[in-house]
């Protein structure tokens, strides 16, 4: 597609969204699907990216190498931003055109470790994609993977490339699940200064580095054992 100067930008590679590196490429010609319809290609990368790699929140890092989105790929787990800068990355590449969305929400999906060290179930900064298909620009959040859903009894977020695809409001019990609260903007890249300075003011000093030392999965065994038993 013929795109003016303004959205060249949302196609070209960028700090985090390394889409030039080549286990990115190689990540997205493997899961761009058989169509060369580019709605068709972002919904086959956002089904790679939302099962193909695992969500984990204990790994967060707000910096640029540990946001690369070929840092995701080689890592294999990713939060909410990473799993949607891997997503744009994809997309970027194919010559789709994806930014950065985010918003602050509050999540009910969470384990007692992240409660107890939040103080809070409001989730700053969380992270989407935003892809412009068919002249709109259409809000994709590919972060929780399918298991993770089954395991919490939510609704796994499916993409159609033609409807924003964000969190629904409840679970499958009809517990509240997911509200958003408000968005910060959508951009090229990460606002990494703004993020830094949001979780220094609202966050404990320790919090990202007492998670990186935890297992987000047998936390998330403990969380859910009352669903599966």
């Amino acid at each position: 597609m013929e795109m003016n100067s303004e959205m060249q930008q949302y196609i070209q590679p960028s700090p985090t969204v390394d889409s030039d590196n080549p286990a990115v490429a190689k990540f997205a010609r493997e899961n761009s699907g058989d169509s060369t319809d580019p709605r068709e290609q972002a919904i086959s990368f956002y089904y790679a990216v939302r099962d193909g790699i695992l969500y984990d929140p204990y790994i967060i890092d707000l910096s640029i190498d540990g946001l690369r989105a070929s840092t995701t790929l080689r890592i294999g787990r990713g939060w909410c931003v990473a799993k949607s800068i891997l997503l744009a990355a994809c997309c970027r590449l194919s010559g789709i055109p994806a930014r950065l969305g985010f918003a602050d929400i509050r999540n009910h999906l969470s384990t007692a470790r992240m409660r107890e060290a939040m103080k809070t179930d409001i989730f700053f900064w969380h992270g989407y994609t935003s892809i412009y298909l068919d002249g709109v620009w259409v809000k994709a959040t590919p972060a929780f993977n399918v298991e993770l859903c089954e395991r919490f009894r939510i609704k796994p977020l499916d993409f159609d490339g033609r409807n924003d695809s964000i969190y629904h409001p409840f679970d499958l019990d009809g517990n509240r699940h997911m509200e958003y609260l408000g968005y910060h903007g959508e951009f090229t890249d990460v606002p990494l200064d703004q993020m830094n300075e949001t979780f220094r003011r609202e966050y404990a000093p320790d919090l990202l580095s007492s998670w990186q030392k935890a297992d987000f999965t047998r936390d998330v065994d403990q969380e859910t054992r009352e669903y599966q038993d």
